[in-house]
């Protein structure tokens, strides 16, 4: 099934499409690949953002989309690595059964299909700026982010087959 089916999957069917993609033999190039596709289109939706702010304060786009390349780029995949490393080592301590390349794979996943609203979110903010409706779809953003994250993360660490 292709990516952006199983993201509009993930939003009815988590469990389904979690188990399907942690399943078989652990492969980095496509956890490396997943986690980078996020935060390139979490980086793109920042760019009517900064569109907006460099209209608006005369300041010049490019080191307003500079530093959110840096930050999307190159430090946020390193971090999200680093999380899921640290949330490893806990869910284990705790009981869990899964393992890291199941822990990275969920918070990566969960990052990749949140990112359709956070491109919605990107796009409120550059067209009618910070209020309400941004707030709502941000906040619906971090909600999707998290209920896929823990869903993700109860599959991979305590209800996946082991056997």
């Amino acid at each position: 099934m292709s990516a952006v089916r199983d993201i509009v999957s993930t939003y009815r069917r988590p469990r389904e499409v979690f188990s399907r993609w942690i399943a078989g033999a652990p492969d980095e190039a496509r956890a490396l690949i997943v986690v980078m596709v996020a935060c390139g289109i979490v980086f793109l939706s920042q760019w009517p953002v900064a569109a907006r702010k460099s209209y608006l304060t005369g300041e010049d786009i490019g080191p307003l989309i500079g530093g959110s390349l840096m930050a999307w780029i190159f430090i946020v995949p390193l971090a999200l690595y680093a999380i899921a490393w640290v949330v490893h080592l806990v869910l284990t301590i705790f009981g869990g059964q899964g393992s890291s390349f199941a822990g990275r794979m969920v918070l990566f996943w969960a990052l990749l299909a949140a990112s359709p609203l956070w491109l919605l979110n990107g796009m409120v903010v550059g067209i009618i700026g910070q209020g309400f409706q941004a707030q709502l779809i941000g906040a619906l953003g971090l909600f999707a982010f998290v209920i896929f994250w823990i869903i993700g993360l109860k599959i991979a660490y305590f209800q996946r087959d082991k056997g």
